[in-house]
């Protein structure tokens, strides 16, 4: 009984929510549209990288790389080739699919701290490929490459409200997939494979197939954030994927809540606005404090670890269950 209550509950949750998203395009201004669809984008790329390091316990230090192969595969798919947005990011995140899926296969050589190694230098080394010249013609060099904002069909929407439903899309789907991913045959299989990695493959599980796959369908995600990224910016450069973007993803789904696919978006809420939050502090301590924003960030984030370890998302659990056990009780 309470199983289903919970469900219903969290229905009328997910329902509530997608209907302020709705809402939101025809309410807000053009900065704060901006700003949602970066939120919606970094969810895309946090969905992916929670079935991964979540769900199947592989640890990704590098998925800034297949962020950046989907961002610059739309734009070079678009501007060079005349491709329209709308196909050149699903053939985008294909690419990324493959580099993730073959990526894992030397991936099923490491564990732990040695795949976050491997994946470390992925990351780092994509930028600096992305910058070579041999590549300037496809990629802009350091210039970047530039790209035109989709226009809404039939002139009914701004550009930027376009933009947004078009993420806001892309985010239902890929939470939709991935919800029935966790929840199904493969989701308890890849938690298998992260809790007791003998025990599941004595019952079968094919733990090879299951980790590269599962490597490849998170590439897939980072790779669909990345061309939407490119296409709601209209711009993207090596700048743009640096090693910190990879970090920030992990940030994002540990402050989320590991294994909670509805955390995504608390964490990419936390990555798009607690650093603005901490530049405008530093503001008030004028210019002698110039490195006070890295340190009011990783400040904030050791209070909200502090105050919240299992993330936001297992901090709501627990009020919940708090919340119902008087209910509980009585009955």
């Amino acid at each position: 009984m309470m199983s289903g209550s919970s469900g219903r509950q969290r229905r009328g949750v997910t329902l509530a929510v997608l209907a302020c998203a709705i809402a939101f395009p025809f309410l807000a201004s053009g900065y704060h549209l901006y700003q949602g669809a970066q939120v919606l984008i970094l969810a895309i790329a946090l969905l992916g990288l929670n079935l991964l390091t979540g769900f199947n316990g592989q640890i990704s230090l590098g998925h800034g790389a297949f962020f950046a192969i989907g961002g610059y595969g739309a734009a070079i798919l678009t501007e060079k080739f005349g491709v329209a947005y709308w196909a050149a990011i699903p053939i985008a995140s294909l690419v990324c699919f493959g580099a993730g899926f073959l990526f894992g296969f030397p991936a099923l050589r490491f564990g732990g701290l040695y795949l976050a190694l491997a994946t470390f230098a992925l990351a780092v080394a994509t930028p600096q490929i992305l910058s070579y010249k041999g590549f300037d013609a496809w990629t802009g060099g350091s210039q970047g490459v530039l790209l035109a904002k989709p226009h809404a069909p039939f002139g009914l929407l701004t550009a930027d409200q376009w933009i947004y439903l078009v993420c806001l899309f892309c985010a239902a789907v890929l939470y939709w997939a991935a919800r029935n991913l966790a929840t199904g045959r493969i989701g308890r299989a890849l938690i298998a494979i992260r809790d007791q990695p003998i025990a599941a493959e004595t019952m079968g599980v094919n733990a090879a197939l299951y980790k590269t796959t599962c490597f490849g369908v998170s590439a897939l995600y980072a790779g669909v954030a990345g061309g939407l990224s490119a296409i709601a910016v209209g711009f993207v450069s090596p700048e743009s994927f640096g090693l910190s973007l990879s970090l920030s993803f992990l940030v994002g789904i540990v402050v989320g809540g590991l294994a909670s696919l509805g955390g995504v978006l608390f964490g990419a809420l936390f990555i798009e606005f607690v650093p603005n939050l901490a530049d405008q502090l530093s503001v008030n301590f004028g210019e002698s404090a110039k490195a006070l924003p890295g340190a009011i960030y990783g400040l904030l984030l050791i209070l909200i670890m502090a105050a919240m370890p299992t993330g936001v998302a297992g901090a709501l659990r627990f009020a919940a269950r708090l919340a119902a056990a008087p209910g509980a009780r009585s009955s």
